[in-house]
């Protein structure tokens, strides 16, 4: 049976279970069409990087392929949207229109070659010249987003609304599109017995080990299940980078907190004191590791992950162990090891360690997590959200502060609550938690942002009335990029000139602004009224903005790092 381009697109998308794209027009209109008749909605948003970072969202939250598209003057924009989701290791599909190839270097009108701008930010990408291509190369792109280190992909369509190869008609049978349906890479497979009984040999000797999560674990259900039944079987805390917080609930015994450069003081103190350290879908860059110096190295380290790149690409000398994070720490709790007594008599008193620091450290903030001052203090309301979030839900959380603030305060308690961070993209929460609250219906979002993130996408406050996408948006609204406002008092210490233009902003009342969109909007400046106020938007059911008021000069303590070098203050955008 023959099919155009369109029909043949849209039935790949649905055979992969994808519902939801998220687009700018004006980009592959048959193709729009056609998904509309198969029930898949299409989310137009106000510029390609919501777009992009809409589709990164439902990709986190479903664990599928998230689809983005824009015409070829947006393909730049689209490109740069995606160094989130590539940095975050999320599948999602980028698809653009180009000028035919006689149009190509002939200097035609808002025309670019395409190809270096999506290079450093996509794992597979390819120009789909001609109709016959299409079957091909999107099997491949899709199978190479989804599967073993999952990333962006692009495709390149003829047209420049892609209309060159949707409007062609493609001899495709049947049972090739079945085929093309049933396409999926096999699940990773694991390390020998051998290998494994060796490594939790490693795990069981050591006195004072630890484990660390990262985004890489997050890839499939069950994480949780497979990190609990690993640390206790072992006996062995678990840390997380900050997008790996929420993969275990923090109220399991053996949950430790985050460690890096958006830490509490304690958790690197503690983290540097290990014997070995156990790396989990975690890339052991220079963010959750403070510029590779804690843990030292030469500190043993076994790396899990499932791109065989990674393994020792920071730190000499790790056992490595290739395979999804999940399984591989299930299978090291099944490797049927005898427990060690004497490790386990001084595991002991490692774990008290642990819990000692992480519970005094807790209940030394409770002057500012208690705190009744006005304007709000951010530390109060990242911890009051842990008591606003329902079972199951979803917290969708910015870069900067709101990343420090929730790594530090915020708990996540219950086995079905999730977290997504950006992975150093300001501004990527609120498209993302769109994005999410489209991929979960009937799970609570909750977006986590602050007004200098917010500014970059108030747009999208449309496509939540458009839509009537139940989100609930918490904004810390300190009326300035409060992350940078502590360095840029320091620069102008004994100078003069105006400080303010590098940091702040006019008060906007964005609850306000949400009613002028028709939306619900409230206005917090109460600290007493944040749990009621964000439980009721979330029961409600409609899409709300909740402006919280809050205090400028509010900052963490800085992470700690061992005595030959200052600690890091958690001043970095991303």
């Amino acid at each position: 049976m023959a099919r155009t381009g369109a029909q043949f697109l849209a039935d790949a998308m649905v055979s992969w279970q994808v519902d939801h794209v998220f687009f700018v027009d004006a980009i592959l209109r048959e193709t729009l069409v056609e998904l509309e008749r198969r029930g898949v909605r299409r989310i137009l948003a106000h510029s390609e990087a919501a777009a992009v970072y809409m589709a990164d969202g439902y990709a986190r939250a479903s664990r599928r392929l998230g689809v983005c598209m824009a015409q070829s003057v947006g393909a730049a924009n689209l490109a740069a949207a995606l160094q989130d989701a590539y940095l975050n290791r999320s599948p999602v599909l980028a698809l653009t229109g180009r000028k035919t190839a006689m149009y190509q270097h002939r200097n035609a009108y808002q025309e670019l070659p395409h190809d270096p701008m999506f290079a450093s930010v996509t794992k597979f990408r390819a120009d789909v010249g001609e109709p016959g291509q299409l079957p091909y190369l999107l099997s491949q792109a899709m199978v190479e987003a989804t599967s073993g280190c999952r990333r962006p992909v692009h495709l390149d369509l003829a047209g420049y609304r892609g209309s060159e190869i949707e409007n062609a008609d493609l001899p495709v049978a049947d049972d090739h599109l079945a085929s093309f349906a049933a396409r999926r890479a096999p699940a990773p497979g694991l390390p020998d017995a051998n290998t494994l009984r060796d490594a939790a040999g490693v795990i069981a000797s050591a006195r004072r080990p630890m484990l660390v999560l990262g985004v890489g674990a997050a890839g499939e259900e069950g994480t949780a299940a497979a990190v609990a039944a690993f640390c206790e079987r072992f006996a062995v805390p678990v840390a997380t980078s900050v997008g790996g917080r929420g993969l275990i609930p923090t109220s399991h015994p053996l949950h430790f907190g985050v460690v890096g450069t958006y830490s509490a003081p304690y958790a690197n103190e503690v983290l540097a004191q290990a014997d070995l350290v156990v790396y989990a879908g975690c890339h052991v860059g220079d963010q959750v590791t403070c510029d590779w110096r804690v843990p030292a190295v030469g500190t043993p380290i076994i790396q899990i992950d499932v791109d065989p790149a990674e393994i020792g690409r920071n730190y000499p000398g790790v056992v490595g162990l290739v395979g999804d994070p999940a399984r591989v720490l299930a299978a090291l709790a099944d490797a049927g090891l005898p427990p060690d007594r004497h490790a386990e008599r001084g595991r002991s008193a490692w774990l008290e360690t642990c819990r000692g620091a992480r519970d005094r450290w807790h209940a030394s903030q409770d002057r500012v997590t208690r705190s009744d001052a006005r304007p709000i203090r951010s530390e109060r309301l990242a911890a009051e959200l842990s008591d606003c979030l329902p079972d199951p839900a979803i917290l969708v959380a910015d870069t900067g502060f709101q990343a420090t603030w929730t790594a530090q305060f915020t708990q996540l308690r219950g086995a079905g609550q999730r977290y997504l961070r950006a992975a150093g993209s300001l501004g990527w929460a609120f498209p993302a938690a769109i994005g999410a609250a489209c991929a979960s219906p009937g799970t609570p979002v909750v977006c986590f942002t602050g007004d200098g993130a917010l500014h970059y996408h108030l747009g999208e406050l449309e496509t939540l009335r458009r839509w009537a996408i139940p989100l609930v948006v918490v904004v810390n609204n300190n009326a300035a990029l409060g992350q940078g406002l502590r360095s840029v008092r320091k620069l102008y210490q004994g100078r003069e000139g105006r400080a303010g233009d590098l940091a702040i902003f006019t008060d906007v009342d964005f609850a306000a602004l949400a009613r002028g969109f028709g939306l619900k909007g409230v206005r917090v400046t109460d600290p007493a009224a944040i749990v009621s106020t964000v439980r009721a938007a979330v029961a409600s059911g409609d899409p709300c903005v909740i402006d919280v008021v809050t205090d400028p000069d509010c900052n963490p303590e800085p992470a700690w790092l061992p005595s030959d070098r200052a600690p890091v203050p958690a001043m970095a955008r991303g």
